[in-house]
């Protein structure tokens, strides 16, 4: 049993590739610094690569009240071996009560192994984190039984307190070009092993189609489009309001859209201006998904389908028929106004 007075503060592994930092860091600084005040204490971020010691000012502009640099040339690709033994030995000498990593293909590769390096509790994939007012545990909630309940954990007698956080269910703080971090350049030991891995050739995947999470507008698509050629039809609309296409897991598991489009509980987690749910039933597993979009419009033959409780415009009808007639109303003000 660890000793929790020991430990103190929050501690977020901020993510970043190619000297940019990921979107979810600046979301776990957001909550970090949410959970920070609640127990009085600060929240660090530390990120890892080779010369990004410019980075630490854009995570003080996004609330990071201190910045551990961690600047190696061993670090500048992610590899398992040197990041975990970073973060294993930043936890041994800095002590956080909490440690949060977004739950992207890195942060799943990397929390876990800390975990068990440190022998201490890992929640995976959490929706929401709290601390408890009367323990001053963090109280993490994450989907159980493919999402048909929510499950919250503690890790009372362990530290630090760890979780991976789901992309895009977190808020950002605004941005503060004025707010300053204490930077703490550090030098942890990483002499290479036999676990070290040596990183030949990088190979991006280049896709023009935009992330689903950075969207302002989405039209997403469910098992009421009834097939993949059909989906053309909300490519149509979605280009014409400058949008992207998205879909449910139903739509994703029949072969019609890709893994990354795919909203909801075991999909990403969206918050566009604009949603248009077409076909889609709107069960508890999307909502989840989608639910904090600025404005919802549904379209949906079935009037007591549940997407229309949390829809903000719901029209009861055949999609074939109204979004051709959308798109083309919305094609028509188009040219009217170039034409003005």
């Amino acid at each position: 049993m660890a000793d929790q007075n020991a430990y103190q503060g929050v501690l977020i592994f901020a993510e970043q590739l190619d000297g940019k930092v990921s979107n979810v860091a600046y979301e776990l600084i957001g909550k970090g610094r949410e959970l920070a005040e609640d127990l009085g204490t600060e929240v660090t971020a530390i990120v890892m690569g080779h010369n990004i010691a410019s980075l630490a000012d854009d995570l003080a502009a996004r609330g990071a009240q201190k910045v551990i640099v961690v600047d190696d040339p061993c670090l500048e690709n992610y590899t398992t071996e040197p990041y975990t033994s970073t973060i294993y030995q930043a936890i041994e000498e800095f002590q956080p009560a909490i440690v949060l990593y977004g739950a992207t293909a890195i942060g799943r590769d990397l929390a876990p192994r800390v975990s068990g390096r440190v022998h201490t509790g890992l929640t995976a994939d959490c929706t929401k984190l709290e601390i408890d007012p009367d323990t001053k545990n963090l109280m993490m909630t994450r989907p159980a039984f493919g999402g048909n309940l929510m499950a919250t954990i503690l890790c009372p007698d362990f530290r630090p307190q760890m979780s991976t956080v789901r992309p895009g269910v977190m808020v950002k703080r605004p941005v503060d070009k004025t707010a300053k971090a204490q930077v703490i350049n550090w030098k942890p030991d990483l002499t290479k092993n036999n676990k070290f891995v040596e990183v030949t050739e990088v190979i991006r995947k280049v896709s023009e189609r935009m992330d689903i999470q950075d969207a302002k507008i989405l039209v997403s698509g469910g098992r009421g489009i009834g097939n993949a050629e059909d989906f053309a039809i909300l490519e149509a609309l979605a280009d014409k309001m400058g949008g992207v296409v998205a879909g449910s897991r139903a739509a994703v598991d029949s072969g019609w859209l890709e893994k990354d489009q795919q909203v909801g509980q075991t999909g990403k987690t969206v918050r566009p201006d604009l949603y248009f749910a077409i076909g889609i039933s709107g069960a508890i597993q999307h909502l989840a998904g989608m639910e904090e979009s600025d404005y919802i419009i549904a379209i949906n033959k079935d009037a007591t389908a549940p997407i229309f409780d949390i829809a903000d415009v719901g029209i009861v009808g055949d999609w074939h028929t109204i979004v051709p007639a959308l798109t083309e109303a919305i094609a028509a003000e188009q040219a009217a106004k170039a034409e003005g």
